[in-house]
């Protein structure tokens, strides 16, 4: 009868295996730890875009550090191998042969800084194995096999977190390199509307030259609020912000967790972020910024941005609607908008509600890994053809 046919179907439908997802092995230098490791974009990178994309397929990050250990970070699992050796002495440069047993299991590795020992002998590996390696560059290097020959063709995939960042390796043109962009979890980082605004000016970053962290307190007048979030990493620099700020109104706040951090986005006025191809010192940089994190944080807390006309913060924000664009090393520049801001806080507020729509709709975690996985499987298939 009828129930018979539709038990039989049940049956069938129970026999059949499930779909096997891809599993996914990133490999990042050092583990984002604001206790125990590093405290970089491309390390915070490396870990959510892993976090968020364990919750679709299975997934590993592979990382160093001086202790071996395993852990677990939701669905996520982090492998820390212990003990690494340094490349030449260079911290940001670990190895370890450990990995190749890790990268065992993987269907497909995702490595994060190219110019990386580690990332030149997954490449190999994996080829060697017949599947997909692919990268994502965030600015850093080291001594590598990559500074005598090129390996962009070592990796199936580069993936870039903007189109500058694509441009600038000189990739624009090739067929092989994608832009996933980067990703907010905007879950976090949301407006409170019962958090007490203390209209502050927000720069949340490294205290580095190239930040242009000393234009911004230039900028500043006396009766404005800069709150400056940031590890002092430059002594000298950082005794040069510390003179600028004198007789204003300069909060410096070094250390500082991601609970703490939210709420300063949401307390404040604005978010900035004013890099520069030239610092103070007459240093100059042709990658001040691949990204701008810290904008789109802001951003998702619906403040309005600012940055500098440089690299790929153009990317990020849409002048004249989720905030505004001026050009580098330019305090005048800096001060006329935050005295707009400043003195229209209606339309102020607009831009910051116009901000959070641009990262809901373009910048999200669970976007970048969609676009991850889809060129994962298009490698695969080309792997498997």
């Amino acid at each position: 009868g009828n129930g018979e046919a539709t038990s039989r179907a049940s049956d069938k439908m129970r026999a059949q295996p499930e779909p096997c997802l891809p599993r996914v092995v990133h490999i990042v230098p050092a583990l984002f730890d604001l206790n125990d490791g590093v405290v970089g974009g491309a390390e915070r990178y490396a870990l959510e875009l892993a976090r968020h994309m364990a919750q679709a397929t299975p997934t590993t990050l592979l990382t160093f550090g001086e202790q071996e250990r395993r852990e677990t970070l939701g669905q996520l699992k982090i492998h820390v191998l212990g003990n690494p050796w340094y490349v030449r002495g260079q911290r940001t440069n670990p190895f370890s042969l450990r990995m190749l047993h890790e990268l065992k299991n993987a269907d497909t590795v995702h490595c994060h800084q190219q110019h990386k020992v580690a990332s030149s002998v997954a490449a190999i590996a994996c080829r060697l194995t017949n599947r997909p390696v692919v990268v994502t560059s965030h600015g850093g290097g080291g001594w590598d096999i990559s500074a005598f020959i090129s390996t962009d063709r070592w990796f199936k995939a580069h993936l870039h977190v903007s189109e500058y960042s694509r441009r600038i390796f000189g990739q624009a043109k090739n067929n092989w390199a994608s832009v996933i962009l980067g990703g907010v979890d905007t879950k976090k980082f949301s407006p409170d509307q019962s958090v007490k605004a203390d209209g502050a000016i927000l720069f949340v970053g490294r205290l580095l030259p190239h930040k242009g962290v000393d234009d911004l307190i230039r900028a500043v007048t006396p009766a404005m609020r800069l709150k400056i979030i940031g590890r002092a990493e430059h002594p000298d620099y950082f005794e040069v912000l510390q003179g600028l700020a004198r007789e204003k109104q300069v909060e410096f706040v070094l250390d500082c967790d991601d609970e703490e951090l939210v709420m300063a986005y949401r307390r404040a006025m604005c978010i900035v972020l004013p890099s520069v191809y030239k610092t103070i010192y007459g240093e100059e940089t042709r990658v001040p910024e691949l990204l701008g994190q810290t904008l789109l944080e802001g951003m998702s807390c619906g403040l309005p941005a600012m940055c500098t006309d440089a690299a790929s913060m153009p990317e990020i924000v849409n002048d004249g609607a989720t905030g505004f664009i001026v050009p580098p090393n330019d305090p005048e520049a800096l001060r006329e908008k935050l005295t707009w801001l400043t003195n229209n806080p209606t339309q102020s507020q607009a831009m910051g509600e116009a901000a959070r729509r641009r990262v809901v709709e373009n910048f999200t975690w669970p976007m970048v890994v969609e676009r991850c996985l889809r060129i994962y499987a298009d490698k695969s298939n080309a792997h498997s053809a």
